[in-house]
């Protein structure tokens, strides 16, 4: 099967990137808002099957130096095809000059091990207060 891989924000179902994050558990923020969130960022791909969005992933960046990956969410359809990877890829290439860093599910760190990145040892974070016992309940911290 082909896939279609954008690195752009155009004609991009917005309803539908809320809706996986949302299902996955990794943003509860609209439509409006998650379009505002990709479209701020350094790089972003999006996987589809024909027309549908079953993928995608964004990162921020400085461009120079430092580089992060976040909202990595991938159909269940389509788990196990190697698109996950791909769209790791993808955004690894468009901020590879970078150190990054990158925020998943405590689920799929041996995942993006198996990628090449490490655990951090010192690494430290400042949540908003709103989100801890959310975060608490998902292992995150």
């Amino acid at each position: 099967m082909t896939y279609r891989i954008q690195t752009n924000t155009e004609f991009v179902d917005w309803a539908r990137v809320a809706w996986l994050l949302a299902h996955f558990g990794l943003s509860d923020l609209d439509a409006k808002t998650q379009q505002k969130v990709f479209q701020n960022s350094y790089a972003v791909v999006f996987v589809f099957d024909q027309e549908k969005l079953i993928g995608f992933g964004r990162a921020i960046s400085d461009g120079i130096c430092q580089a992060a990956i976040y909202n990595i969410a991938l159909d269940e359809g389509y788990h196990g095809q190697g698109l996950g990877k791909k769209i790791i890829n993808v955004l690894v290439s468009q901020v590879s000059q970078c150190n990054i860093i990158l925020y998943t599910h405590p689920n799929t760190v041996s995942l993006y091990e198996h990628l090449g990145f490490r655990k951090m040892k010192t690494g430290m974070a400042m949540y908003n207060k709103d989100n801890l016992d959310e975060l608490e309940k998902m292992n995150f911290i």
